[in-house]
């Protein structure tokens, strides 16, 4: 794709040009290395906006099929839309579903698990109008599903030339209905009903005889990853499910990716220990534990399809896990309990999944270098890479874990990115300006797994700081929770406690604080410029910034995620506006940035145009950008890398700056009240909750 413009939606709340800037300093060489002195922040860098963002792929899901992997890759050529992909023994690629098509379901609406490939056909889901179509060879896609449902994590069943997948049924009114249905292969229908009654049903497996099912269901108010329960149903001659019965486990735990050995055993992945371990079913439908370590051997269940580990043999399992900032690949021999280590130098390891020949995984490293890899001995090989941006190493930041004291007793976590090229120093004496990253979720997670838009900000003579803040996932079910009954507190506490870290060790100036957030992010960014004064600035992209709203108009998968992150709306209805930065604007006196889609079903626009009405009226330096036709979520590349631009736009003007290169001139209303950054007494002030 190509860049032809900015498609801004301009009005009477903000203002954004396109006129060139030009840089009023010419940096000159420094006697020593022939270096360019110039303040961080405005250093000329390889890496553009638009290059973080266009012309990269992304392979996502991996399945095996007859001897090859399919696999479903975002083309970033056409703004992500996602195909299928045929790998072979012998390495050929083969598009199999093209990316016009655009496989993706929205079942919990954060979709995944969208295709399923039996034999010379495949089956996936339309993003557009969500039915399930077969391909098969020499044919048009024929949908096989009704309109109003959403289907995904299918399987195959041969009994019947059947397909098991996880409904959700949106053709009545209120909540949709969730129900594991099969579907015949050959013809359109509405398909028998296996299982139902329960708020939410995920992760069918089959064992390799056919004569058992297993699945997850869980109930509000709870999430997947905070109270699930694992079932077993046995399947008989007819394809009728009898037997059904519950895996004892505890009610405060979770359960996740079930999956059937060679030989028929059941094991699955659960949190009972305080981390997510693998365990095998006994026949007293109990949990013994396979491994017992303190790492993680599953993520957050966010998306439907998540692979951890795999049957190598009858008695051997490839299994990633994360343990702190390492992804981790092991072999678990099950006959004797060792493990042999295959890799450690990934920042990321997904969809790992048994191929006809060996296990396969989806890795991403520190480096740009991305693929499918394949598990060889005791190493892997990469088989297959997608198109990814390119960088010289030499302009690329490598993290440092940092762990820092917060709340009370406790710690958090971060990945710390120093600016890096090679072609530039800063003034003696100077600290790089810090802009502090915050994951989306809040239970999602920051990885070290390379990331282009950080290396945007570091290549210029930024610092970065991405945080894993309480609640994130990745350290444990203790640390995961606790968050609980703190959301929009103990979030806000670890991003402002880690920027007091990083100035106290000197690393970055205090004086040049940022702070930026997506989403639940955003919330966390205006909470902390609100209620502390450590930030000099923030940026939010489509930030929630009203509990009561949210509560009031989230869609099903998180109707009782509040109940959890804050408590009962009925009951804490005070509560709820004091954790939330819109009826608290008052202490919000620095400059913000707010980014807004227009067709966001989450956050109203309405509700970020109060914001800056309010900062505005009040004199406080604000724009507002707003995206036509933008939902909450996947915004197009070419909005995404404007805002990166622009945000570089704001943060010179608020640290006293000038960008290199060509960029659109942001107005800022109020601008004149921007003056040369002054730390508001120590960075250990704050006005506090």
């Amino acid at each position: 794709m190509k860049l032809h413009g900015y498609l801004w939606v301009l009005g009477s709340l903000f203002c954004l040009g396109a006129c060139e800037r030009s840089n009023k300093e010419t940096p000159h060489l420094s006697d020593n290395g022939g270096r360019i002195i110039a303040p961080y922040g405005s250093w000329l860098s390889p890496l553009s906006a638009n290059e973080v963002f266009e012309q990269a792929d992304n392979v996502a899901e991996l399945q095996s099929v007859d001897g090859a992997i399919y696999f479903s890759e975002a083309d970033g050529d056409r703004q992500g839309q996602v195909g299928i992909k045929r790998l072979d023994k012998k390495g050929n690629i083969t598009d199999v579903v093209p990316p016009s098509f655009n496989v993706k379901s929205t079942v919990h609406e954060y979709g995944g698990a969208a295709f399923l490939g039996i034999g010379q056909s495949l089956f996936a889901t339309k993003a557009q109008d969500q039915l399930f179509y077969r391909f098969a060879p020499n044919q048009p896609p024929l949908p096989l599903t009704p309109n109003g449902t959403r289907h995904a994590d299918c399987i195959a069943y041969p009994k019947g030339s059947r397909i098991i997948c996880v409904r959700e049924d949106h053709r009545q009114p209120g909540e949709p209905k969730a129900s594991l249905v099969t579907i015949n292969l050959n013809f359109a229908g509405e398909g028998d009903t296996f299982v139902s009654g329960h708020d939410f049903i995920s992760s069918p497996a089959i064992s390799p005889d056919n004569s058992q099912l297993a699945w997850i269901t869980w109930e509000h108010p709870y999430m997947p990853w905070d109270s699930s329960i694992l079932w077993l149903g046995d399947l008989d001659r007819k394809g009728q499910l009898h037997n059904i019965r519950q895996v004892n486990t505890p009610t405060d735990s979770s359960v996740t990716q079930p999956l059937f050995s060679p030989d028929g055993q059941l094991y699955v992945v659960s949190d009972i220990s305080n981390w997510w371990n693998i365990y095998r079913v006994t026949a007293q439908n109990t949990l013994a534990p396979v491994l017992s370590k303190k790492a993680e051997f599953a993520v957050a269940d966010w998306h439907l399809g998540n692979h951890n580990y795999a049957f190598e043999s009858e008695t051997t399992i490839i299994a990633s896990y994360m343990l702190g900032s390492q992804a981790a690949l092991i072999r678990l021999h099950l006959d004797s309990g060792l493990t042999e280590s295959l890799a450690v130098d990934f920042g990321e390891i997904t969809q790992v999944i048994r191929g006809e020949d060996a296990v396969y995984f989806v890795g991403a490293k520190a480096t740009p270098e991305k693929g499918i890899y394949k598990v060889i001995g005791r190493g892997t090989e990469l088989v297959y890479t997608p198109s990814l941006p390119k960088l010289d190493p030499n302009y690329i930041s490598r993290a440092k874990n940092i762990t820092f004291k917060t709340g009370v007793n406790q710690q958090a976590y971060g990945y710390f990115y120093g600016p890096v090229n090679p072609n530039y120093t800063a003034p003696h004496d100077t600290r790089p300006p810090l802009i502090v990253m915050l994951h989306g979720g809040p239970t999602a997670r920051a990885s070290l797994a390379y990331r282009s838009d950080i290396q945007f900000w570091t290549s210029r003579g930024f610092a970065v700081l991405d945080v894993n803040f309480r609640g994130s996932s990745g350290f444990g079910r203790a640390y995961r929770q606790s968050i609980y009954g703190k959301w929009g507190q103990a979030d806000v506490e670890d991003a402002v406690n880690a920027a007091r870290y990083l100035v106290d060790k000197g690393w970055v100036d205090g004086q040049k604080l940022a702070i930026r957030g997506v989403s639940a992010g955003g919330l966390t960014v205006m909470s902390s410029l609100a209620f502390y004064d450590v930030f000099q600035a923030g940026v939010s992209y489509a930030g929630i910034s009203d509990f009561e709203q949210l509560a009031k108009s989230t869609h099903k998968f998180e109707t009782g995620y509040l109940d959890q992150l804050i408590g009962p709306y009925a009951n804490n209805q005070a509560r709820y506006r004091e954790l939330s930065p819109l009826y608290h604007l008052e202490g919000l006196n620095e400059p913000l940035l707010i980014f807004q889609g227009l067709r966001d079903q989450i956050v109203p626009p309405q509700q970020s145009r109060k914001i800056y009405e309010a900062l505005k009226v009040r004199g406080v330096p604000t724009a507002y950008i707003a995206y036509q036709d933008e939902p909450h979520g996947g915004w197009k590349p070419e909005h995404r890398a404007a805002g990166l631009e622009t945000e570089l736009a704001f943060y010179g003007q608020v640290f006293n700056f000038i960008p290199a290169g060509k960029l659109a001139t942001l107005v800022l209303d109020n601008a004149a009240a921007l003056k040369p950054p002054v730390l508001k007494g120590h960075p250990r002030a704050t006005r506090g909750y």
